[in-house]
């Protein structure tokens, strides 16, 4: 697939969400990544589905919704009918991932699961077969800001390498310390999606980075 940037809206001016997420939509970026955290699974709280639903208004581009919650399978599917085209969950954070999968799938949206920094990608493949998307944290989740871990770089040559063994056409994300100094071999690590917040954002011309980001 052709690589993807997928703006991450926790680095936007919650101030002015409107006018950066028509920002996003005027970009090179076909994504726009809207991170939910309750506080629990990590210490950090963001956004509900008040906020997924007013930017759904604002852009027509593919909802990447990732949700940093414990007991997601109480939420999946709201966020879906929210505006959500893409649900990920935390591995890590439920005890029903096929569950959770099958919510998704029946709420009309398509289906991704996380993994933390510390989760072998082993995890993953007997529910491999049945999702749509990975999503590699190559940060602890929680909060923006924070460097990339190299280590990364093997996990998603190892995911890529375990799709390949099972003949799945998983599309791999990373999310984390992404900027347009390291997209180059996270691309070519095997990643097709690389979410992107600081590096979007604090930049003097984000539509700009973004096609940086895209050609490195």
């Amino acid at each position: 697939m052709n690589r993807i940037v997928a703006p991450s809206m926790l680095s936007a001016d919650f101030g002015h969400l409107e006018r950066d997420t028509q920002m996003i939509d005027r970009s090179a970026a076909e994504w726009v990544h809207i991170d939910v955290m309750d506080g629990v699974f990590v210490p950090n709280i963001s956004f509900g589905f008040p906020v997924l639903k007013a930017i759904r208004k604002a852009t027509a581009k593919c909802l990447d919704v990732h949700l940093m919650i414990v007991e997601p399978e109480r939420y999946v599917a709201r966020f879906a009918e929210a505006g959500a085209d893409v649900v990920t969950f935390h591995y890590e954070a439920t005890y029903n991932p096929k569950g959770c999968i099958e919510m998704i799938r029946n709420a009309g949206a398509k289906v991704g699961v996380s993994i933390k920094p510390a989760t072998s990608v082993e995890v993953l493949r007997d529910i491999l077969p049945q999702i749509d998307l990975v999503l590699i944290m190559s940060v602890e989740p929680g909060f923006g800001g924070q460097a990339f871990i190299p280590a990364s770089l093997e996990k998603i040559a190892q995911l890529r390498a375990l799709a390949d063994e099972l003949g799945t056409e998983t599309i791999i994300e990373v999310d984390g310390g992404i900027s347009s100094h390291n997209a180059h071999e996270v691309f070519g690590a095997g990643a097709d999606v690389l979410v992107a917040g600081n590096a979007v954002f604090g930049a003097e011309d984000p539509q700009a980075e973004i096609v940086k980001m895209l050609n490195a």
